[in-house]
């Protein structure tokens, strides 16, 4: 006996979920992508800032130096220039400042954005398609097996939904107590088409 893919309405089921989710984690990445990006610009004031109190400090310390070399008042005069240049100094550390909150404000939602549509997927889709592949495989193993027909059918019996079964015989449950290789097939491939599978010989 072998297994071929299931009847389409179920494959189709099956397929358009899984490619349901890919999409859902694909856009959910390249949304928090986008967030990352669109909060890392509002960093450039704080780089300017940065390169301005930077380059404003270097400016001033150069002044202090050659202020510093004139005689008898140098050390009076570079002290306004040692000041200011620390002034500067401190406007770029607060440009750094900002652009280290910017980028941890960036990262932390870009990861809150994501927890949860992956949340969903792993809590909600998995478990639901892992359940479904471990009962598809062990039907598989019942279908190839030599008594696995009768436990497929009496499974069917048991769970398939009575107007299913009135269509397989009048009498279904008999026609299996007999062994009736033609019920057996249809109540097992019955069994086997609700899980996404379809027996062939």
């Amino acid at each position: 006996m072998k297994i071929y893919a299931d009847r389409f309405p179920t494959a189709l089921r099956q397929l358009l979920t899984d490619l349901f989710v890919v999409v859902w984690v694909y856009a959910a990445i390249r949304f928090a992508l986008w967030l990352y990006d669109a909060i890392e610009s509002l960093a450039v004031p704080g780089q300017k800032l940065e390169g301005a109190g930077g380059g404003l400090a270097d400016s001033l310390a150069d002044a202090g130096g050659k202020v510093g070399r004139v005689p008898l008042v140098g050390d009076e005069l570079t002290a306004p220039f040692a000041r200011a240049a620390d002034a500067a100094r401190a406007v770029a550390q607060a440009g750094r400042d900002q652009q280290e909150l910017i980028s941890q404000l960036a990262l932390g939602l870009s990861i809150a954005v994501l927890i949860l549509p992956l949340g969903l997927v792993l809590v909600g889709w998995l478990p639901l398609r892992l359940r479904w592949i471990r009962r598809a495989g062990a039907a598989k193993a019942l279908a190839t097996a030599p008594a696995g027909r009768d436990l497929l059918a009496l499974r069917a019996l048991a769970g398939q939904p009575l107007g299913r079964l009135a269509r397989i015989a009048p009498d279904v449950a008999e026609a299996w107590r007999r062994g009736d290789d033609a019920t057996v097939d249809a109540l097992a491939a019955l069994e086997l088409g609700r899980l996404g599978l379809k027996a062939g010989r």
